[in-house]
């Protein structure tokens, strides 16, 4: 036990001696769990928005201002014609038209009908595909608040069409904000990278100063090693977790409505997993940038793969296949349960399981890999 306590010791003070490495360690990534959850929203706003207005009439000015009035849309200009709108939107300066047809409001209140011509740049069709919801929704609205306003005749009785009103429910996210899906996945983001990048680089980093060979040669069992290399980058990841839930809570505003110790527990097993694989990778390379190189290749799978941008259901079958093997899908679910949904540790039962037989398997691998010549 002393000997794993003077690693220990060892490494932390090689860590807070290093003066470039505690502010990668300890601000960059706070730096990027703001960043990246004010930047990341699949939300589209600021939609360049063009309208063609061929009636003049009250109803099409009706319509125009709530377009104008949303927050989604910003009105450039009007144009006379849809070929000078077309050009427009060829050289990038707006993303949809609105076209106005003669007799829009006669054909209302006359014939109950009418039709509206909308183009939108579908270049980036996800984005396309939200501008085409968000134009619908105005264009319902306005029909619903003219509707209410137009009377119909029946039998020469004056009767106000009947509409029936959809109220939503959005459970776990009623404000429906986006940074409240975000933040608790780019922490688990976070607390992956840093743990993996340092783990991957600690051995490979003995080889190349040469201490490593000294350290094979004294009575220092491999266990006793292993444990002391890496139980510093188990306490830092949940370090930077505790900092990331702090400022999640107090910044973001992100509830965490299931017991916190939950998170802790899972995380706990979870770093056993990344050290895991830290190890193995520094096992079978020579130089700090092939540990990192590796590690970053597997980090790119890992976080594309694992429901934190892309919905895993969404996925193609293969692929919702693999994401059955990638860590951080798990710890990217269980934290959004535990944090958004109150969930106890009988609906993370499976998950946690899982994380477990990983811990073990590749904590297991990465020890067998390491040759220790005495």
């Amino acid at each position: 036990m002393k000997t794993i306590l003077f690693i220990v010791q060892k490494e932390f003070r090689q860590i807070f001696r290093n003066k470039a490495m505690l502010p990668i360690i300890f601000v960059m990534p706070l730096m990027q769990l703001l960043i990246l959850s004010n930047a990341a929203s699949f939300e589209v706003k600021n939609i360049q928005f063009s309208y063609i207005d061929n009636d003049h009439s009250v109803a099409s000015r009706a319509l125009i201002s709530k377009f104008q009035a949303s927050s989604y849309f910003k009105i450039i200009e009007s144009f006379d014609s849809k070929a000078k709108a077309n050009q427009e939107m060829q050289k990038g300066k707006v993303d949809v038209i609105l076209e106005i047809p003669n007799h829009f409001e006669r054909n209302l209140i006359k014939e109950k009908k009418t039709s509206l011509s909308v183009s939108i740049n579908a270049i980036d069709g996800a984005a396309a595909g939200i501008e085409n919801v968000y134009v619908s929704q105005i264009i319902t609205e306005f029909n619903q608040n003219l509707q209410t306003k137009l009377f119909q005749y029946t039998d020469g009785t004056l009767v106000q069409p009947q509409n029936i009103v959809t109220i939503p429910s959005f459970w776990y996210n009623n404000t429906l904000n986006y940074k409240t899906f975000m933040v608790p996945g780019i922490l688990v983001l976070l607390v992956t990278m840093i743990t993996l990048f340092l783990s991957s680089m600690n051995i490979v980093r003995e080889k190349e100063i040469g201490t490593l060979e000294q350290i094979n040669v004294t009575p220092i069992k491999k266990h006793q090693f292993i444990i002391g290399k890496l139980f510093p980058f188990w306490v830092l990841g949940l370090v930077i977790l505790t900092v990331g839930l702090t400022i999640a809570k107090i910044v973001f505003n992100v509830p965490i409505l299931g017991n916190i110790g939950l998170i802790y527990m899972f995380t706990s097993v979870y770093l056993l997993v990344i050290l895991g694989i830290g190890l193995f990778i520094s096992n079978h390379t020579e130089t700090q940038q092939q540990a990192m190189f590796i590690a970053w290749f597997f980090m790119v799978i890992f976080i594309l793969m694992s429901g934190l941008f892309t919905p895993i259901e969404s996925m193609p079958e293969w692929a919702q296949n693999i994401t059955l093997f990638n860590p951080i899908r798990y710890f990217v679910e269980i934290i959004r349960m535990v944090m958004l949904k109150g969930a106890t540790f009988s609906d993370i039962s499976f998950q946690f399981f899982i994380i477990s037989m990983y811990a073990f398997v590749l904590n297991g691998l990465a020890v067998w890999s390491y040759k220790k010549v005495s």
